[in-house]
């Protein structure tokens, strides 16, 4: 099984910073996070992977079945998946790649069957990895165990 730890460590119950769960081992979804810490204009966004400890003690707490295909994005107490999860996460990133958050309007079954035929062909498309990645020592301050 793949395992994926790093050293910042988090209490569940003081969550401060949205979370953003990804699939360690997509390189699409490297790719995004990459893009998220650098556009992201607050600095608050908090990365974990799906593969991590961290990752199944928060699905556990919300009871939250497994999202292997989504990205999760846990803010204030809520929890947003898919689509959803992706635009909500455009809100918290710099201009000009905040306005993709107005796409919010489209309704959900069309936002997320794109979604999902993306995530259905992410590894494909784009590789996947042996390891999680290993952030450097400038954004691993923004990775959670």
């Amino acid at each position: 099984m793949l395992k994926c730890s790093f050293t910042n460590m988090v209490e569940l119950d003081t969550i401060k910073h949205p979370i953003i769960l990804f699939d360690g081992i997509c390189n699409y979804c490297n790719n995004a996070v990459n893009f998220s810490i650098k556009w992201n204009k607050n600095k608050n966004l908090r990365f974990a992977t799906l593969q991590s400890e961290l990752a199944k003690e928060l699905l556990a707490k919300y009871n939250i079945h497994s999202y292997s295909d989504s990205i999760v994005l846990i803010e204030a107490d809520e929890v947003y998946f898919f689509s959803t999860a992706v635009l909500k996460i455009a809100k918290h990133l710099a201009f000009p790649i905040s306005i993709l958050s107005v796409f919010i309007i489209v309704p959900p079954f069309i936002r997320n069957a794109v979604y999902k035929w993306i995530a259905k062909n992410r590894y494909r498309w784009f590789g996947k990895r042996e390891i999680c990645i290993v952030p450097d020592s400038e954004t691993k301050k923004f990775f959670l165990s």
